[in-house]
């Protein structure tokens, strides 16, 4: 329908005046609408309280709204005594497109002298509607739909009709955007609500005015308990600071993103964050809040640290199996005769060397080798690549009492024990021809206790500062139990106590 025909309806609209009991039914009708509208919970709630204020205000029995979809099609989502053939028949029909602006209503009085197609005026006539009205639906300016007045005769709309119909259109398109910014509200809030990040908003001092769960869960404070603070609570003494510079940066419209920095939780402990800071600005650009993002940087931090410890072992490591091999070159060239027996010596002591290693990585594998073990057979074998049988004087020697080791201790033993006998190939009794060590093992109370005693070796001299090689040591004999170490004239002697009960 030609939107034009509006201003020619209102040209024939007559103004008459209105009883004031009319009146003060119209103004008692709008008012109930606006309060349905207002306590609405839903859109269904809000098309039945517009469809009931149509049709009592205009004097109508039928009426109905509809609202474009997302290919631009207009369709019926509420109405009043229309049948669904009816419905499906002109659903579709619009005279305006959606989005379309600054539109006007549009007034059939008689649709047989509208100009429509005739198989439309059959089916509005089949209907038992001779008149009826387009009062468009706007929200932030752009159409969105519209909702539509019929009458079973043809009807003169007078101008107060008019005026009632688009305060109609207004209330409706108002609750019809405050449904649909509150729908966006909801799903923003769900979204904050359920992010593992602690998502904080500001007033532009650093006021906090929100606080979400996941803030709550990372810095301890309840919500209410943070609320009317200032974000300043967070901050430690010696960064104290930072939060001014940061807001005073954010205020001039920047934003700080990424910002690595240790805030305070509620028990006085620190916490590494990475912390994202955005002005929040109303529809003029001016700044009326700032909202602060902080991601828990712990388990990173903590993979960064273990990432480097693991490339610091194995750097320890291989210098240790460089180291190792000279030793063992050095020690097999005084009994090899020719070329060949020295690559066939070191070739053995190598291979133990490798089989020894491989008992460090057995259980921490799942290997079927990782079950229990005996204590003497794992030292035999860390030992292995040292013995020499040309020497008259046997490198290292194992007694006492033998016992089972369970797949649980064979890694962190294993690796204390290969730290014992490569320092000692280093350093100590095993990096001479004349040295040796001696093992005793014994049994106290149930529980564990190893001696490995050095003799023959350079005079020893405790490394003032802890190296990465005493740093494992530590850490392995923290799995275990607790190693002695001392310094005696003929070498180190090191004591390991295992605090776990080993079965007999």
């Amino acid at each position: 329908m030609q939107q034009g025909r509006s201003n020619r309806a209102a040209r024939h609209i007559g103004e008459r005046g209105q009883p004031d009991s009319d009146i003060a039914r119209e103004q008692s009708a709008l008012y109930r609408l606006t309060d349905r509208l207002y306590h609405a919970t839903g859109l269904i709630e809000v098309y039945e309280a517009a469809l009931d204020a149509i049709c009592e205000i205009l004097g109508c029995s039928r009426a109905s709204i509809l609202r474009f979809d997302s290919q631009g099609i207009m369709c019926f989502v509420a109405s009043r005594s229309l049948s669904e053939q009816y419905k499906g028949a002109v659903e579709g029909h619009s005279p305006w497109a959606a989005g379309q602006r600054d539109v006007e209503p549009i007034f059939v009085e008689d649709i047989r002298h509208s100009g429509e197609p005739q198989h439309l005026v059959e089916t509005i006539l089949g209907e038992g509607i001779e008149a009826l009205a387009f009062i468009p639906l706007v929200s932030a300016r752009e159409l969105i739909g519209k909702f539509m007045v019929y009458y079973p005769l043809p009807h003169h709309f007078t101008t107060g009709e008019c005026e009632l119909a688009l305060t109609i259109a207004r209330q409706l398109g108002f609750a019809i955007e405050r449904d649909h910014s509150d729908a966006i509200a909801r799903r923003l809030s769900a979204l904050v609500e359920s992010s593992d990040d602690a998502i904080i908003a500001m007033e532009p001092t650093g006021i906090i005015t929100d606080w979400n769960s996941s803030a709550s869960r990372l810095f301890g404070y309840k919500r209410d308990e943070m609320i009317g603070r200032s974000v300043m609570l967070l901050s430690p003494p010696d960064l104290q600071h930072e939060e001014p510079e940061i807001l005073a940066r954010v205020r001039a419209g920047d934003h700080v993103e990424h910002y690595e920095t240790i805030r305070l939780r509620k028990d006085g402990s620190t916490l590494p964050v990475s912390l994202t800071v955005s002005p929040i600005a109303d529809a003029s650009g001016a700044i009326v809040g700032i909202s602060k993002i902080a991601r828990d940087t712990s388990e990173r931090l903590r993979a960064q640290q273990q990432q480097q410890m693991l490339l610091r072992e194995m750097d320890h490591r291989v210098k240790n199996l460089f180291a190792i091999t000279s030793s063992i070159v050095n020690l097999s060239a005084s009994a090899a005769e020719t070329p060949a027996a020295l690559a066939s010596i070191v070739s053995d002591r190598l291979g133990a060397l490798a089989r020894a290693h491989a008992l460090t990585m057995r259980a921490s594998e799942g290997r079927s080798e990782s079950a229990a073990t005996s204590l003497h057979a794992l030292l035999a074998a860390i030992l292995a690549p040292y013995h020499d049988d040309a020497n008259e004087h046997p490198r290292w020697a194992i007694n006492g009492v033998d016992m089972s080791v369970p797949s649980t201790l064979i890694t962190p033993l294993s690796l204390l024990l290969h730290e014992f006998a490569t320092n000692a190939a280093k350093y100590g009794g095993l990096s001479t021809a004349e040295g040796s060590v001696k093992i005793a093992c014994s049994n106290r109370d149930g529980k564990m206790v190893m001696q490995w005693r050095e003799a023959g070796g350079p005079p020893p001299s405790k490394t003032p500062r802890e190296g990465f090689g005493g740093r494992l040591i530590r850490l392995a004999a923290s799995q275990l139990g607790r190693v002695d170490i001392a310094w005696e004239s003929t070498g180190a002697v090191i004591e390991l106590t295992i605090d776990r009960e080993i079965p007999a």
